[in-house]
């Protein structure tokens, strides 16, 4: 891959009817992105780590997913081995009928593997395949995934990414949108792209009510660097608060050649540290999906310096300062209409304590924990959090 990558990530994006249902069923996804072996006692071992979804699996591997208790998305030269310029229609219509008429009824399918990063020049040909699986494979979907906003504009097609976005959202229908970015780099700095590409994928899916999943960095390579438990903790909490419906790592199985190195599990099949770091921010997610999964993005914004593409607290918000400034906010309306909001710490380094001051003085602030998904009350101790750690709050006005 010419950004950042040799190997091709993925996209998911889901039918509207479904997400309702992943909603009422707790379900959050979290992927690990490679080409999964068919070992139960690997599936086993991502399924610990807190993952949802395994990566790309062959047919023969859907059993396996199934008893570690993953989903997974079909890999098979019928859905991706294309010519995505000139898409010969018949030719795919024969070969994903076949597809889905030996795989399309397992319980652990979740979709099926398309492309990575295409050009703007190739969504006419993937809505194409993705309109012939969508009636054959009612739930199921055709994943695709977009490229970075740092991608240069002859690798998009367009003359900028709102472009790449909305020329993908009239020309697939999609009902998510997944990208990756990759900003942690080995100067311990962060690439500033990050936040301007949430705002943008955030802004774009909520003007089209479509939901977005984001694939974060869990292996080092090139000039990326050994991911942190911070890393990871910033990662997941910052997809949250923008109202992320979706995580995938890439990562989870380091790569035999270049300097990739660090993967939750090495070259040798080991665990490495960054396994442990991971599948704490896993877990931590998967307890407060219950009552995330109920909410609705309203804004996101930050408190002290503003990154480029995003603001500030306005009037609307519901927190108009953190104090210690370097917060994350993002807003949220639950489905019963009462409110919440994603505060998440900015800084890798150091633990701030949480102190917002709102809008309209609240009757009562609660926290959902992200060990035991009990509401408590937000303060004191509760108030401080680690780098790059972020929290669910419940405001009661």
């Amino acid at each position: 891959m010419s950004h950042s990558r040799v190997l091709p990530t993925l996209v998911i994006y889901f039918s509207a009817l479904f997400w309702i249902a992943a909603a009422d069923t707790n379900f959050f996804p979290i992927m690990a992105w490679n080409s999964v072996p068919n070992d139960p006692a690997v599936l086993k071992k991502m399924h610990e780590a807190g993952l949802t979804v395994a990566g790309f699996v062959a047919p023969g591997a859907l059993d396996a997913c199934q008893a570690a208790g993953l989903k997974a998305i079909v890999s098979d030269t019928r859905c991706a081995g294309y010519d995505w310029q000139t898409l010969d229609e018949n030719k795919a219509r024969t070969n994903l009928s076949s597809l889905v008429s030996e795989v399309g009824r397992h319980p652990a399918v979740y979709g099926y593997y398309l492309r990575d990063e295409p050009s703007a020049g190739m969504f006419p040909a993937l809505s194409k395949a993705a309109d012939i699986l969508r009636p054959l494979s009612p739930g199921k979907w055709p994943y695709i995934n977009l490229f970075p906003d740092y991608a240069e504009n002859w690798q998009l097609g367009t003359t900028n990414y709102s472009e790449y976005l909305e020329r993908f959202i009239a020309t697939c229908h999609p009902s998510i949108i997944s990208y990756d970015n990759y900003a942690l780099m080995d100067d311990g700095s962060l690439r500033q792209n990050y936040w301007s590409n949430l705002e943008a994928v955030r802004a774009a899916c909520k003007q089209h009510q479509l939901e977005f999943w984001n694939i974060v960095l869990s292996v080092a390579h090139y000039n990326y660097r050994e991911p942190t438990a911070a890393d990871f903790r910033f990662q997941a909490y910052t997809t949250l608060a923008y109202g992320g419906r979706g995580l995938s790592y890439f990562t989870y199985f380091a790569v035999p050649y270049a300097n990739y190195r660090m993967a939750p599990i090495d070259q040798f099949g080991n665990e490495t540290a960054t396994w442990k770091f991971m599948q704490n921010a896993n877990l931590q997610i998967l307890k407060i999906a219950p009552a995330y999964l109920q909410l609705t993005s309203d804004d996101a914004y930050h408190i002290g310096a503003i990154p480029a593409g995003n603001h500030g607290p306005s009037t609307n918000n519901l927190i108009a300062s953190v104090s210690g400034d370097n917060f994350l906010v993002g807003d949220f309306t639950h489905r019963d209409g009462s409110r919440y909001a994603v505060i998440v710490n900015k800084d890798l380094a150091h633990s701030r304590p949480a102190s917002p001051q709102f809008r309209k003085p609240p009757r009562r602030v609660q926290f959902v924990s992200p060990y035991s998904g009990e509401l408590l009350p937000f303060e004191g101790d509760y108030t401080w959090l680690a780098p790059g750690q972020g929290v669910l709050i419940k405001i009661e006005q």
